[in-house]
């Protein structure tokens, strides 16, 4: 692996690759959703600082990342950006404790920017957002693009709720967020991925939300899901060389059927990679983000 880089950051250093992730957690600026911006599912974390910090069955975890997302998420809340939204009523969550611990952090563009929606992945166990969506959602408020990161129920079933319940919630709120939702796109992870393919093609009706327009393109990242419903959104797909044939496979497979079908498509393996390589940063899949996008552009005419 090629040496990491630094992420670009124009953000102040409150925290470094040596700050505790309990001091991030506890931090004031985060108030009671700082415990959020990592797994509550602790069996799944390991190592006491950003620097150390692992994930299961995550790969190239960049401490370069990892702190300039907590620097960026620091910064716009001190500033009194919004930065976390619950998608669930108070009601909705006494009725159900587990939706407590859902919601979106807000990765904010330019205002009136367009809008993705990034599900990090996590074995459908917990949810890996800090090296699965929060970096990649920098990236793209970066482009100016409004980038919320779902913080949702781990299992096939409650992802695509969450996940649903999220692009209503993005839909309903659209002009107090100062987003355009019109052409949306849906990212997603190992996990992640097929949740996003999953309510990309059935809707959010399927869901028990109201029905919204389906995202103009899905990203999807290492996954071996290979369902087929016959109306597949554009879809983008990566994956590295090392995370397994079968996977691999699947993922080409399903590219071709959806060219097949006549909507477009597109996949990509990076050598020397396996699974959950996020970003890729400092590695041969750095950059592939930037495609993504303009795959997604094309699909929208912008």
């Amino acid at each position: 692996m090629e040496p990491q880089r630094k992420a670009k950051s124009t953000v102040p250093e409150k925290f470094t690759a040596d700050s505790k992730i309990r001091d991030v957690i506890n931090d004031p600026a985060f108030g009671n959703y700082g415990r959020l911006l990592f797994p509550v599912q602790r069996n799944y974390m390991q190592g006491a600082s950003l620097k150390t910090m692992n994930l299961s069955w995550y790969t190239n975890i960049c401490p370069d990342d990892t702190v300039a997302v907590v620097n960026y998420l620091w910064a716009q809340t001190s500033a009194g950006e919004t930065i976390f939204h619950d998608i669930y009523a108070e009601e909705e969550k006494l009725t159900d404790q587990t939706k407590r611990d859902t919601g979106l952090f807000l990765f904010r563009g330019t205002p009136g920017g367009k809008v993705a929606i990034l599900v990090a992945g996590g074995g459908f166990r917990y949810v890996g957002a800090m090296h699965d969506s929060f970096p990649h959602a920098l990236a793209l408020s970066r482009k100016g693009i409004h980038a919320f990161a779902l913080i949702y129920r781990p299992g096939g079933e409650t992802i695509c709720q969450d996940l649903a319940r999220a692009i209503a919630f993005i839909h309903e709120k659209a002009t107090a967020l100062q987003v355009d939702i019109s052409g949306y796109s849906l990212w997603g992870g190992s996990a992640g991925a097929r949740s996003a393919a999953i309510v990309g093609s059935l809707g959010t009706a399927h869901f028990g939300e109201k029905k919204y327009p389906r995202p103009a393109a899905i990203i999807m990242q290492y996954t071996g899901f290979a369902d087929i419903y016959g109306n597949e959104p554009p879809t983008y797909s990566c994956a590295g060389a090392n995370d397994g044939a079968g996977l691999r496979r699947i993922m080409r497979q399903r590219t071709e059927t959806i060219r097949r079908n006549g909507t477009d498509a597109e996949f990509e393996v990076f050598d020397g990679l396996s699974h959950g390589f996020g970003l890729g940063t400092g590695t041969a899949a750095e950059g592939w983000i930037n495609r993504a996008v303009r795959f997604w552009k094309k699909q929208t005419n912008t």
